[in-house]
């Protein structure tokens, strides 16, 4: 694989800087030069993909609302700086890939739906890459938008790992950094594989895994890799 440098990943915007999953994130991330913003997605109620980590949202009281069970309305009156990822992708506006975690079980045709909106628009395939933890999902994803890069998030099986992503055909994988030592990066960087390590802040880490092959870091901190 040829030598590149090491590729830093806001993951949720850049959570360490701003909060997590917001537009004041993805515009934190983008201010300290991140190559890739990674972002959270669920589906509310009435069908509008929003980002979010869990499948819940906490107002300031600590009141709990599940999003598939809220509409976005009503999850804004607890949360005004929720996002929507439609907003998410106009704010980013092409200025980098945003990759999209669809979370565990979440239904994709929505997103579906959206994304092709946006390419019928004129945003590229490239513009985005389409990620799960879950397999079944990221088929679904994928079997609908063939075109978007997909990507395997596999937090400790590499074996696994390997599977999942011969069978999407996909090169990219997104690995927890807890579970990764040389050798093994070593391994996968052998086989062609673009290895990204999350959640992964600390840079004298990254750049000894980066001589050993790894491809990216997935980081709340872009700030430290600049």
């Amino acid at each position: 694989m040829k030598k590149t440098d090491l590729q830093v990943v806001g993951h949720r915007g850049a959570r360490g800087l701003a909060p997590e999953n917001t537009i004041a994130s993805i515009d934190k991330a983008i201010d300290h030069g991140v190559v890739e913003i990674e972002i959270d997605v669920h589906v509310t109620k009435d069908s509008v993909p929003i980002l979010c980590h869990n499948p819940w949202i906490l107002d300031a009281s600590g009141n709990s609302s599940v999003v598939s069970q809220t509409t976005c309305e009503k999850l804004r009156d607890h949360k005004p700086d929720l996002a929507t990822l439609e907003e998410a992708i106009t704010v980013i506006n092409r200025r980098v890939p945003l990759q999209i975690e669809v979370k565990w079980g979440e239904p994709t045709a929505p997103i579906i739906t959206l994304l092709r909106g946006f390419l019928a628009r004129g945003w590229q395939p490239s513009d985005f890459l389409l990620a799960s933890k879950k397999q079944k999902t990221l088929m679904e994803l994928h079997r609908a938008l063939p075109e978007v890069p997909t990507v395997v998030i596999e937090p400790y099986l590499s074996l696994r790992a390997h599977w999942r992503a011969h069978q999407l055909g996909t090169k990219r994988l997104s690995m927890n950094h807890l579970g990764l030592w040389g050798g093994f990066i070593q391994a996968i960087r052998r086989s062609d594989y673009q290895l990204y390590a999350y959640t992964l802040n600390n840079p004298a880490k990254a750049r000894k895994w980066h001589k050993r092959g790894l491809h990216g870091v997935i980081t709340d901190r872009p700030d430290l890799f600049e």
